[in-house]
């Protein structure tokens, strides 16, 4: 089970403002702790949740506390990276952009913000130039405490949440100026490159980006470029854009062909239908056709001369029943030759007019329903 473990003093920064907390290990004479996240327990009283790694260690031992470095950069670069995004997305989308959320760890950024609209690529684009423009001049990045009232004169933007006293730390990474009480890097160049993965609507007039920075960029463009690469063995040249619409193009003729086969299919097997007509009425099981493909064979078979009534049904390639009626002009509805029947598959539809169909999960059950609606069409 975990364990809560206080200090007197401690390097772990508590997760607040939107950045997580820190993780690490925390070593003793007869034992060691791994120190799993770090929290407030109460305001400036911060809680290590550990578990036993080995060993163990008791209350008043003297140890030593060591966070997880690399982590933590990861998450300065994307703390940093988070307002200069923030002040990006103010530069290109206007400065109704407020912060409404966000999240900060190793791993990626999230940034929640007002905003009327989705981002269209351009706008995207453009906002990544910004924010990437910002990290290749490499600016100092300057944090010092001021009063509240004069760091706001100075244009900071208070994060959305967080609750300050009269003394604030304002963060100042280029052209970004903020409120802010968190790690960060000591050089805009030390994010790397700022990288928009996703953005998106989380309520009314509210929208989402996530964003990576530093090494996560560099394996994200590791991972596209190992998928372009695939694609472009896939399609046969390294011209992927050329390849894909080549084989797009190829598809659609393929799947043409097959739409003029299938049609010419059904149109012999409409003409086998309609020959073993009883009355003008055709009852027929036809297996492995999708539910659009039967409906288009059931029409075939109505267009036949002397053919009044049909009823097709059969199991999908998915599993499933279709069941498919279509009546000629004066014959009555459609609907009502397979309402029965569908209840024996286990389904239901239906419909008013000439054409109607049903669905059902029971397949075990179609032959009676092609008897049921036989009788039906017959009466």
């Amino acid at each position: 089970s975990g364990l809560d473990v206080f200090l007197d003093r401690t390097p772990f920064y508590a997760e607040s403002g939107g950045q997580v907390g820190d993780t690490g290990r925390i070593e003793g004479p007869s034992g060691v702790l791994e120190v799993l996240d770090t929290t407030f327990a109460v305001p400036g009283l911060r809680r290590h949740l550990c578990r036993v790694a080995s060993g163990i260690v008791s209350a008043g031992q003297l140890v030593h506390a060591t966070i997880d470095t690399r982590r933590r950069a990861a998450i300065r670069r994307h703390h940093t990276g988070t307002h200069i995004l923030h002040w990006a997305l103010r530069e290109v989308l206007g400065e109704h952009v407020k912060q409404a959320g966000s999240l900060v760890d190793d791993q990626r950024l999230r940034f929640d913000f007002n905003h009327y609209a989705a981002l269209s690529a351009d706008e995207i684009a453009r906002i990544e130039e910004l924010a990437n423009h910002e990290t290749l001049v490499n600016t100092s990045v300057n944090a010092y405490e001021t009063s509240k009232e004069e760091a706001l004169a100075k244009g900071a933007i208070a994060f959305f949440g967080d609750k300050y006293g009269d003394t604030v730390r304002v963060l100042e990474a280029g052209p970004s100026v903020e409120l802010c009480g968190g790690t960060h890097v000591s050089a805009t160049g030390d994010i790397g490159i700022i990288k928009i993965v996703s953005e998106g609507s989380i309520g009314a007039n509210l929208r989402r980006v996530e964003a990576v920075a530093g090494s996560r960029s560099l394996d994200l463009l590791q991972q596209q470029d190992a998928t372009l690469g695939t694609i472009a063995d896939l399609v046969g040249t390294d011209d992927v854009v050329d390849g894909v619409n080549r084989k797009i193009a190829e598809l659609k003729s393929a799947l043409d062909e097959i739409k003029a086969l299938k049609a010419r299919a059904a149109q012999g097997r409409a003409a086998e239908f309609a020959a073993a007509a009883s009355d003008g009425v055709v009852v027929q099981r036809v297996d492995g056709l999708a539910p659009d493909e039967l409906r288009d064979l059931a029409l075939a078979v109505r267009a036949v001369a002397g053919v009044h009534r049909v009823v097709l049904g059969g199991l999908t390639p998915t599993g499933g029943v279709s069941l498919v009626a279509a009546v000629s002009s004066g014959q009555g509805s459609a609907g009502d030759l397979i309402r029965d029947a569908a209840k024996a598959v286990g389904g239901g539809g239906g419909g008013k007019g000439d054409v109607a169909t049903a669905g059902g999960k029971n397949p075990a059950g179609l032959d009676e329903a092609l008897r049921i609606a036989a009788e039906v069409a017959r009466s």
